[in-house]
């Protein structure tokens, strides 16, 4: 039979124990801080490159047919409404809502998506005035996804893009429903008035 003696000394023994949760806890924070460091880089190395290598422009130029997502939706939008001329001819594809309003012709309607303009998610309807001679088909405010070429159209006297639709078929509401602004530079009208 073994006999041990052991003599715990209760001030050794705290101290130890506070230095160990002493290391645990810097190790934390230092893996804390090094993943909130390396999210800010990777997120703001990855939009410099797209600001910095892929314009809108580009990124509608370099295939036959371009498919908007809602994260570059607001800015194909805007870049095509202020360019009309450069993207003529040009075939996008996206996803969105039948949105009919009264001063349209019985062939058009708005491919919408709903536009975040603040915090507490107040949202305007924003789209791509589309033609299709047998939209009557399908319901309003049905989720679609169509393939078109944009034209040069009027609306009110304006110059705006018409999109033209070669292919379009239903489709399920998507994940991500809405559509942020453009960039930092949008100022919603709406607030203006």
């Amino acid at each position: 039979m073994f006999v041990f003696n052991l003599k715990v000394n209760g001030k050794k023994l705290f101290k130890i124990f506070l230095i160990l949760l002493s290391i645990i806890t810097i190790i934390l924070f230092i893996l804390s801080v090094y993943n909130i460091f390396k999210t800010i880089y990777s997120d703001n190395s990855l939009n410099n490159i797209e600001k910095e290598n892929i314009t809108v422009n580009d990124y509608i130029m370099q295939s036959e047919v371009s498919e908007i997502s809602s994260k570059n939706y607001t800015n194909v939008l805007k870049q095509i409404h202020e360019n009309i001329d450069s993207y003529i001819g040009r075939k996008i594809s996206f996803t969105g809502y039948i949105y009919k309003i009264d001063a349209l012709k019985q062939n058009q309607f708005v491919l919408a998506r709903n536009m975040i303009i603040n915090s507490a998610s107040q949202s305007v309807i924003v789209g791509f005035l589309c033609e299709y001679d047998n939209i009557d088909t399908f319901k309003e405010l049905s989720w679609i996804h169509v393939t078109g070429v944009i034209e040069k159209g009027s609306l009110d006297g304006d110059d705006i893009p018409i999109l033209k639709i070669t292919d379009i078929k239903e489709t399920n509401k998507p994940k991500d429903e809405f559509v942020y602004p453009p960039d930092d530079t949008y100022i919603p009208t709406s607030v203006l008035y």
